[in-house]
């Protein structure tokens, strides 16, 4: 199975790649691989700014990515799931076979078309967070997952 990342934006900090690829490299590639697919911002003018166009052109862009993907939407009103019960939803992913996508909007959020097509939603904090930082944190809460799916010692609760 492959786990997909696929976020709005490009042109991430160093750190965001480097702290993406440290915990990805960990998840056994045969069973797990993890990558993350960055799509464009779509443009949005100076003048007469439409978020809600840029958001369908972005939604646009994440379907036409992540079809036949089971699809999991980073989003505030989504669920809050803690480290053992992404755990068991790993597991559950596994079973099924099916490649799974998360996807993280761009910076108005994401589309009606998206948030329909959603199998699942899930809300990392009731926090905002950055965009760069939720790559990062949902790569480590993946490995978290498989570590404890696999009874390796990283996560020690």
């Amino acid at each position: 199975m492959k786990l997909r990342l696929v976020a709005i934006g490009t042109r991430m900090p160093a750190w965001v790649d480097a702290g993406f690829q440290d915990y990805a490299q960990r998840l056994p590639r045969k069973e797990l691989k993890l990558e993350l697919v960055e799509l464009p911002l779509a443009p949005r003018g100076d003048k007469n700014p439409d978020p809600e166009r840029a958001k369908q052109a972005e939604g646009s862009k994440l379907l036409e990515r992540t079809r036949d993907h089971h699809r999991i939407m980073l989003d505030e009103r989504g669920s809050a799931w803690s480290s053992t019960d992404l755990a068991a939803r790993l597991k559950v992913w596994m079973r099924n076979g099916r490649d799974v996508a998360l996807l993280v909007g761009g910076p108005d959020g994401h589309s009606s078309d998206v948030l329909a097509s959603a199998d699942e939603r899930w809300s990392l904090s009731k926090l905002t967070l950055p965009h760069a930082l939720v790559r990062v944190l949902v790569a480590e809460q993946l490995y978290r997952a498989w570590s404890l799916t696999a009874n390796h010692p990283y996560h020690r609760a």
